[in-house]
C-alpha cells in the first residue's frame, strides 16, 4: 500500500480567513490613513489605536490561511501523519486503537475557542474521552483518532475512504516499527530561542521597532511638517502633516512580524536554517533602514 494523502476541505476556510484579512486590512489602512490626517490630539489616537488592533491579528489569520492551504493527513501501512502549519503528529500505526466519527459520540464534543471555519485548532477536554486536540477545518465529518496518549479530531474530505483506507492498512501489516513524533509551534519557538544568534536577532529586531515607534510617537509633537520621500532629482517631496510619518513604524513592524513568521518554516528543518536567519537578519536591517528614513524626513524637515 502506497502513502495516501487526504486534505481537509479548504475552499470555506479559504473563503472565510482571506475575507477577515481583507476586512481588518482594509479598516486598518482606513484608520491609519484618517489617523494621518488628525492634529495631534485625542481623535488622532483614538484613530491609531483602532488601526493597531485591527492589524494585530492579521499575523495568526495569515498564519492560518497558509497552515490550512499545507495542511495534510498522510495514510501509509507504518504511520498516520497529521501535518498542519508548524504542527506535526507522527502517529505509528501500531498505537493507533480506534478511530471512528465524531457522530458516534453519547456526548457532544465542544469545539476549542476563536474555531473559525478552516482553522479548528487547539484542545478541549471531553468527559468521556480526556483532551482532544483539534486538527480540523470543518465540524461536519469529524473523525476521532485515538491513541494511548491523547485522542486527535481531524477532517479529511472524504472520511469514509479515510476509514477504509485505515482498515486496509491495518490489515495489511506494518513493515517496519515506526516511532511517534510530536512538533508543536512552542517547541520550534523554544529551540529556535536557545540559539544564541536568533535571540540577538529576535530581541534587536524587536527593540529596534519597539524604540522607533517611541521616537516617532516623541517626535511627531514637535514638528510642523515632514517630507516623506524624495523626487527623482533628489529634492524632498512636498512638506505632509507630521503625522503621517507614523507610517514607517507600521510598516517596519508589519515586516518583522512577517519576517518572523516566515523564519520559523524554515528553522523547522535543519537543511533550511541558514534561510530562517537571512530572513531575521534582513528583518533587523530592514528596521534599521527605517529608522534612517525617519531620520532622514525629519532632519529635512
Amino acid at each position: 500500500m502506497s502513502a495516501q494523502d487526504f486534505s481537509p476541505p479548504r475552499q470555506r476556510g479559504i473563503v472565510v480567513h482571506a475575507g477577515l484579512i481583507a476586512l481588518l486590512l482594509a479598516a486598518s489602512i482606513f484608520s491609519f490613513i484618517s489617523a494621518m490626517r488628525q492634529e495631534v490630539g485625542l481623535v488622532f489616537t483614538l484613530l491609531l489605536l483602532a488601526g493597531l488592533s485591527t492589524f494585530a491579528p492579521l499575523p495568526s489569520l495569515v498564519y492560518r490561511l497558509y497552515a490550512l492551504q499545507r495542511a495534510y493527513y498522510r495514510l501509509d501501512r507504518n504511520t498516520l501523519t497529521l501535518s498542519w502549519g508548524l504542527r506535526l503528529e507522527q502517529l505509528p500505526m501500531n498505537e493507533i486503537e480506534w478511530i471512528r466519527p465524531v457522530s458516534d459520540l453519547t456526548t457532544p464534543l465542544a469545539l476549542p475557542p476563536f474555531s473559525l471555519p478552516g482553522a479548528i485548532l487547539g484542545t478541549c477536554r471531553h468527559p468521556d474521552l480526556g483532551p482532544v486536540e483539534f486538527l480540523a477545518s470543518e465540524k461536519r465529518g469529524l473523525l476521532l483518532v485515538a491513541t494511548a496518549r491523547r485522542v486527535f479530531a481531524i477532517s479529511p474530505a472524504h472520511p469514509d475512504r479515510f476509514v477504509r483506507d485505515f482498515q486496509r492498512a491495518i490489515e495489511l501489516g506494518s513493515l517496519e516499527l515506526s516511532k511517534s513524533r510530536s512538533l508543536y509551534p512552542a517547541f520550534i519557538l523554544t529551540r529556535a530561542w536557545e540559539n544564541p544568534l536568533v535571540r540577538v536577532l529576535w530581541l534587536s529586531g524587536f527593540l529596534l521597532n519597539l524604540g522607533l515607534l517611541a521616537w516617532v510617537s516623541l517626535l511627531i509633537p514637535s514638528l510642523q511638517q515632514v517630507h516623506l520621500g524624495f523626487a527623482s532629482d533628489g529634492t524632498p517631496l512636498p512638506p505632509v502633516l507630521p503625522t503621517q510619518i507614523i507610517l514607517l513604524p507600521v510598516f517596519s513592524l508589519a515586516l518583522f512580524l512577517l519576517g518572523w513568521l516566515a523564519g520559523l518554516f524554515y528553522y523547522r528543518r535543519p537543511e533550511q536554517r541558514i534561510l530562517a536567519f537571512i530572513v531575521w537578519a534582513s528583518g533587523v536591517f530592514s528596521s534599521l533602514t527605517f529608522i534612517f528614513a525617519v531620520w532622514m524626513n525629519t532632519s529635512t524637515g
